[in-house]
C-alpha cells in the first residue's frame, strides 16, 4: 500500500512536471543580422533564463538584414524579430501586407550613417557632392538617402551612387573605388578598423545628427501570434528589456556570450561594437526620460513624414499603426541610469 502510494506520488509529480514543460510557449525569434556585439542582450536573456522564467521557449536565429527580418515575421516563419522600424513603416504602406507592429523600441536612434576615410575630406553632407557613394540597394541607411539629401540641400545630381554588395562595401572604400559608403555606424566602423584603418582615419556621419529624426531597430511581432499569445509577447518584451538593462552595465561579460555563439567573432571588436550601439543608439535623452522600449508618438509621426521624402506613400500609416506600447512593462522596470 505504501509503495503504491509512493508510485502515485511520483506519477503525480511527473505529470505536474510535464504540465510545466507544456506551459512553455515556443517563440521563434530572428535577429536582423549576424551574432555580433548588439546581439548580446538576447543571448544574455537566454543564458540567464529570463525568457524561460516568463514561460517561453525561445529559439534565436541570426538574420540577413532588417528588411528580411520583417518578411520573416510577416510570413509567420518567425513570431518575433529585431528589425528596422523604418522598413516596417514602408512595409505597412501596402494594405495587403500583414498589420505588423513594433512593441518595444531598442535603438532610440538608428545607426544609419555615411562612413568615409578621413583622407577623403567628407566632413559634412555637402562634401558628398562630386563623390562616389557606395550603397547596397537593401541597406537600411541608404533607404533614407532622399530624406538626407532634402534635409541637407545636397545637389543629388552631383553624387554618383554605386550599387555595391554588403561584403565588398568596406573593401571598396579602402581601395578607393568609392569615396564614402552607407551603412550601420558600428558595422562599417568596426569593419574598417579591423582592416587596419586607424581610429582617426575613419569618419562616421550619423544621419540623425544631420537633419533626420528617425527611430531604429525595434522588437516586431507577428500580429496573429500577438493576438493568440499576448502574455507571451508581454513576457518576451519584459525579459528582453531586463537583459538590455543588465548588459548595459555588464558589457564585457555579455560579449563573451557572443563569442561563444559565434566563435569567429573577435571579442575585442565586438565589445567596441556593443559599446557604440549602446552609447549612440540605445541610451539617449529620450530614453532617460521615458525608459527603455517606449517611443514619443509625435516624434514617430514626424519620422513617418521624413520617410516620405525617400518613399512615395500610397497608404501612409499613422504612428499608432506602427507602434503598440501595451506590451511594455511599467516605466519603473524600464528606467536606466545614464552614467
Amino acid at each position: 500500500m505504501f509503495i503504491r502510494s509512493l508510485r502515485a506520488s511520483a506519477l503525480a509529480f511527473a505529470l505536474i512536471g510535464a504540465g510545466f514543460a507544456a506551459a512553455q510557449t515556443p517563440v521563434k525569434f530572428t535577429l536582423d543580422w549576424r551574432f555580433e556585439g548588439p546581439a548580446a542582450p538576447y543571448l544574455w536573456a537566454l543564458e540567464k533564463g529570463y525568457y524561460k522564467a516568463e514561460g517561453l521557449d525561445v529559439t534565436l536565429d541570426n538574420g540577413a538584414n532588417s528588411t528580411e527580418a520583417i518578411n520573416r515575421v510577416a510570413s509567420g516563419t518567425y513570431d518575433v524579430a529585431f528589425g528596422d522600424i523604418n522598413s516596417l513603416i514602408r512595409f505597412r504602406d501596402k494594405k495587403e501586407n500583414a498589420p505588423i507592429k513594433a512593441v518595444a523600441m531598442i535603438y532610440n536612434t538608428p545607426p544609419f550613417s555615411i562612413v568615409s576615410l578621413s583622407k577623403n575630406g567628407i566632413k559634412k553632407p555637402k562634401d558628398l557632392e562630386g563623390k562616389v557613394l557606395g550603397a547596397p540597394a537593401a541597406d537600411g541607411a541608404f533607404a533614407q538617402w532622399k530624406g538626407f539629401v532634402a534635409a541637407n540641400k545636397i545637389d543629388e545630381s552631383k553624387v554618383k551612387i554605386e550599387n555595391v554588395g554588403f561584403p565588398v562595401r568596406e573593401p571598396m572604400l579602402v581601395e578607393g573605388k568609392v569615396a564614402a559608403i552607407t551603412g550601420f555606424s558600428f558595422s562599417s566602423y568596426i569593419n574598417l578598423r579591423s582592416r587596419g584603418i586607424a581610429q582617426d582615419g575613419v569618419n562616421v556621419m550619423l544621419l540623425n545628427d544631420h537633419g533626420l529624426d528617425l527611430y531604429g531597430n525595434a522588437i516586431i511581432v507577428n500580429p496573429a501570434f500577438a493576438a493568440k499569445n499576448p502574455k507571451a509577447v508581454q513576457g518576451f518584451v519584459k525579459a528582453t528589456l531586463r537583459a538590455w538593462k543588465e548588459v548595459i552595465g555588464n558589457q564585457r561579460e555579455a560579449v563573451k556570450l557572443v563569442v561563444k555563439k559565434n566563435p569567429i567573432a573577435d571579442e575585442q571588436w565586438e565589445a567596441v561594437r556593443l559599446k557604440m550601439a549602446i552609447d549612440q543608439n540605445v541610451l539617449t535623452k529620450e530614453v532617460a526620460a521615458n525608459g527603455l522600449g517606449d517611443v514619443d508618438m509625435k516624434r514617430l509621426a514626424k519620422s513617418i513624414d521624413q520617410i516620405g521624402e525617400s518613399f512615395k506613400f500610397t497608404n501612409k500609416p499613422k504612428a499608432e499603426d506602427i507602434f503598440d506600447r501595451s506590451f511594455l512593462p511599467p516605466k519603473a522596470e524600464r528606467t536606466v541610469s545614464m552614467k
